[in-house]
């Protein structure tokens, strides 16, 4: 044999050689197991918690090959706008958020919940989110992150260090807002009121030392977050709902097994159904513990109710077109005109 066949010899042993190679990584590539690494404020045990693990065991028996699902609960990944952050360089995969972190993805889900006042009860608010939904999740697929579920955590009550009832009595109080809500801050500075800007981690040694005196929470919050300890009145003034989702990014969603999309699919369909059976039921089993705990609740006289809903009168034209994309504010207020009509 001569020396071309030796060499023509050698190239197809290095050939198969690298083809092997190329197979053995390809496979396991394709074997190495998914991890979801999902990030939440929520507290650990709560029926947010616990729909979320729900899922994920769900999604993990469809996904097979060791896929994995974790949950952190608490913020223990930062705020929310640093979870955000924390989405799109990969370090997480999902998170349930706010409507605080949803809009550093995209901006016009602040309808759902940054329009004080607007919404009379969960029927009005549900009319809203399934007229806009589908394009909000739109919105959100463009950003990179598919909408797996969204979720309500009750209506924000004003939780205080003594009585304060009609809108005035609040002047002059030191009041939680939000990090990351700067055109919120400015208008509740231009009408007289005091907002003290804090991460959600840090609210309860900010009221246990004074440094705020009001707390606009859901009482599922404050009850978990022992806020009201602090601040034992609560006027129940139904401000804003808490409106939040789940988000998972699109490159993850991508890499799933076609039938762990559809187990994930129907197990965050199943987690809306039970939050929304649970959101109302939240609210009263929270307010009523934490009256055993000494809170009085301050139930607003339709006098008292009146008050505020002129106070907010002139403020709503000002938060349209600065915290609410005018369009998006006008589409919400001809959505809740056309179900009052039909819903007198």
């Amino acid at each position: 044999m001569n020396n071309s066949h030796y060499t023509f010899i050698r190239r197809c042993i290095n050939a198969a050689g690298f083809l092997t190679l190329l197979f053995v990584c390809a496979n396991a590539t394709a074997a190495r197991p998914l991890t979801i690494k999902l990030a939440t404020v929520a507290p650990k045990g709560s029926v947010y918690h616990r729909v979320l693990q729900e899922m994920g065991e769900k999604w993990r028996a469809a996904q097979g090959g060791n896929a994995r699902f974790i949950i952190y609960t608490d913020g223990t990944q930062g705020t929310e706008a640093e979870t955000v952050r924390r989405l799109r360089i990969g370090q997480l995969q999902a998170s349930m958020l706010t409507t605080v972190g949803l809009m550093e993805i995209e901006p016009t889900v602040v309808a759902m919940q940054f329009m004080p006042m607007t919404y009379r009860n969960f029927a009005e608010l549900d009319h809203v989110l399934t007229s806009m939904r589908p394009k909000m999740e739109s919105d959100f697929a463009n950003k990179g992150y598919r909408v797996l579920l969204w979720g309500m955590g009750g209506w924000v009550q004003f939780f205080s260090d003594r009585p304060r009832v009609m809108p005035e009595e609040f002047l002059g109080a030191k009041i939680f807002t939000w990090a990351g809500t700067k055109d919120q801050e400015n208008i509740m500075k231009s009408m007289g009121y005091r907002p003290i800007v804090l991460d959600m981690s840090d609210i309860l040694p900010a009221v246990q030392t004074g440094m705020v005196d009001v707390i606009p929470a859901a009482p599922v919050w404050a009850l978990a977050g022992q806020f009201y300890r602090s601040t034992p009145h609560m006027l129940r003034v139904n401000w804003v709902p808490i409106v939040g989702a789940t988000v998972l990014s699109n490159k993850t969603w991508d890499a799933m097994h076609p039938r762990a999309r559809v187990a994930l699919t129907e197990a965050a369909a199943q987690a809306e159904a039970t939050l929304r059976e649970h959101r109302t039921r939240l609210d009263e089993g929270a307010i009523e513990a934490m009256q055993k705990r000494g809170l009085t609740v301050h139930e607003p006289t339709a006098e008292v109710e009146q008050a505020w809903r002129r106070m907010m009168e002139p403020v709503m034209a000002r938060i349209r077109g600065t915290l609410v994309p005018a369009e998006t504010f006008d589409t919400v207020q001809s959505l809740l005109a056309e179900y009052r009509v039909n819903h007198q």
